[in-house]
């Protein structure tokens, strides 16, 4: 039984930090990429951000920058850390693995197996 399951989000204002957490169980990531997504209402699943197996990242435009995105395949873990939030960061979050791409995984994921139940980032102005 594989689960991804999110911890971390919250409340923060404008300017603020806060960090969304996904540990898998059930089988092991090591050799595959797993990434974020997010969504808000009225919107779309977006991409947010990724991580190869070898640490390789890719951040949507308009977090890179601000957010960074880390891994630890001894732990089978995965954190994204958000810095300098904006209210349009928030969303629910959701932790997406394995991310199957060709070159970009913004442009051309084509599948992606597992997903966590999303965890909520707010951000007040």
């Amino acid at each position: 039984q594989v689960e991804l399951v999110e911890s971390g989000g919250g409340l923060v204002q404008a300017g603020g930090s806060l960090s969304v957490s996904c540990a898998a169980s059930g089988r092991t990531f090591r050799y595959y990429a797993m990434g974020w997504f997010r969504q808000s209402p009225g919107k779309e699943r977006e991409f947010v951000a990724s991580i190869a197996w070898n640490g390789q990242t890719f951040y949507k435009d308009s977090v890179e920058g601000r957010f960074t995105l880390s891994r630890d395949n001894s732990k089978n873990t995965m954190v994204l850390l958000m810095n300098n939030l904006k209210p349009e960061d928030t969303a629910v979050y959701y932790c997406a693995a394995p991310i199957s791409y060709y070159d970009d995984p913004r442009r051309d994921y084509y599948g992606i197996d597992y997903w966590g139940k999303g965890v909520l980032v707010t951000v007040s102005s």
